[in-house]
């Protein structure tokens, strides 16, 4: 089977965030979701207009997942998980008490649970953990022994679980049991070199699309792993990426750790961009608690 080469992305949210991360849809609004983790910036895209609402929470922000019968999101920030309404944070699980810790990429199963990744901020081996939150306090460490837990995501047939491990270079698989929310052990499906595999999402042919992050590309493995695709980007640093309702992909990016030459010759760095597919996405779900 050949590597299906996709065009290049078109810039659809031009934005200099530093490190644009975590997309995804909004049931309620249709709006696009995403974050710029280090400024704490909670960015709501009407993409109709082209409109980008900025809520700043003033600390680390990793993911934010809209609710699905309650106003606001549930949050993934530097020390665990809250509640953002009305612009406001409620730090509901002081998860990550420790210092130069953070929550980084985060995603809700098909029953509205929060799984999440933390990390050292310095990204020592084996400190980073997978969280799994049901809205109270505490959180449950599901696996640990990690270092940049990332990008997440399920089949459609709720049966595969996958979860990128971006220091490791590696995507892995396990099996899952949906009703209770239980996976098995992970192990590696494929291994990105091009660069560190970071955010993901998986299509209703059960192929996960991968960001690759220094890469300057998204990757594209069926579910044996097999790469059969590849997105080439026009900047070094994708960093997730989510489908919208009509197959289109949309693709976060960031400037963080480029020089000023790097930043010249990529000045979409921090955008958002968008590429047509022939497929579409698995249903992400809200948070349900």
């Amino acid at each position: 089977m050949g590597v299906q080469v996709f065009a290049q992305p078109e810039v659809v949210i031009p934005s200099d965030a530093e490190t644009g991360e975590g997309p995804v849809f909004d049931h309620r609004t249709g709006r696009l979701v995403w974050v710029d983790i280090p400024n704490g910036g909670l960015l709501e895209t009407d993409l109709a207009s082209g409109r980008t609402t900025r809520t700043s929470l003033g600390t680390s922000l990793g993911a934010a997942v809209p609710r699905a019968d309650a106003q606001g999101f549930a949050v993934a920030v530097a020390d665990g998980f809250g509640l953002v309404v009305d612009g406001v944070l409620e730090l509901v699980d002081r998860a990550l008490p420790e210092a130069r810790r953070r929550m980084n990429d985060a995603k809700c199963d098909s029953a509205g649970r929060l799984w999440a990744g933390s990390t050292h901020v310095e990204y020592e081996p084996g400190a980073g953990v997978l969280h799994r939150w049901t809205g109270t306090a505490p959180s449950e460490v599901v696996l640990t022994g990690l270092t940049l837990p990332n990008g997440i995501g399920w089949n459609a047939e709720d049966t595969a679980m996958y979860l990128v491990d971006s220091m490791s270079h590696r995507l892995l698989s396990t099996t899952f049991d949906a009703d209770e929310g239980e996976m098995g052990e992970f192990a590696e499906l494929a291994r990105v070199d091009s660069g560190l595999p970071d955010g993901l999402a998986v299509d209703a042919e059960g192929c996960i699309w991968v960001a690759v992050w220094g890469g300057a590309e998204v990757l594209r493995f069926d579910p044996r792993g097999r790469l059969v695709g590849r997105v080439p980007m026009p900047v070094d640093q994708p960093s997730s990426c989510a489908f919208g309702a009509d197959g289109t992909l949309y693709i976060t990016s960031a400037w963080a750790g480029l020089d000023d030459d790097a930043r010249a010759r990529q000045p979409l760095a921090g955008s958002v961009f968008a590429l047509s597919t022939n497929t579409t996405g698995v249903p992400v779900a809200a948070f349900a608690h």
